[in-house]
């Protein structure tokens, strides 16, 4: 069964802000010969991990209201150069227009249940 996540998107703005950002970041890794992928990284590595790889989304919650997603790709826990376990999770190029859903603050991550995500908007999957 498919399960999402929700996280705060912050210092975006905007969707295009967010979709900047991405771009600027793709940039700065392909001049220095890096991995394209967009992730981000997390200190909890999520233990549900089975049931957001089979189609889940990263939900952003951007200025108070959940507006975007991006699917999950992959989830790659690591060791950081200081010994503190995090988590890469991966993220795909996309990023999909949802109905506005109103949120509050939070730290971290949430799982977000498909039946709870808002809708995508313009014929998004």
């Amino acid at each position: 069964m498919t399960l999402h996540l929700i996280k705060l998107c912050v210092g975006c703005d905007s969707i295009p802000d967010l979709e900047e950002w991405i771009a600027f970041r793709r940039e700065e890794k392909s001049a220095l010969g890096l991995s394209l992928d967009h992730y981000h990284v997390t200190r909890m590595v999520p233990q549900r991990q089975e049931e957001l790889l089979d189609g889940g989304s990263l939900y952003w919650i951007i200025k108070g209201n959940v507006q975007c997603r991006q699917q999950i790709i992959r989830i790659e826990p690591f060791t950081d150069d200081e010994g503190v376990g995090r988590c890469r999770i991966i993220l795909g190029r996309d990023v999909v227009p949802t109905g506005w859903q109103p949120r509050r603050p939070f730290q971290g991550w949430r799982y977000l249940k498909p039946a709870d995500a808002p809708q995508d908007l313009g014929g998004g999957a």
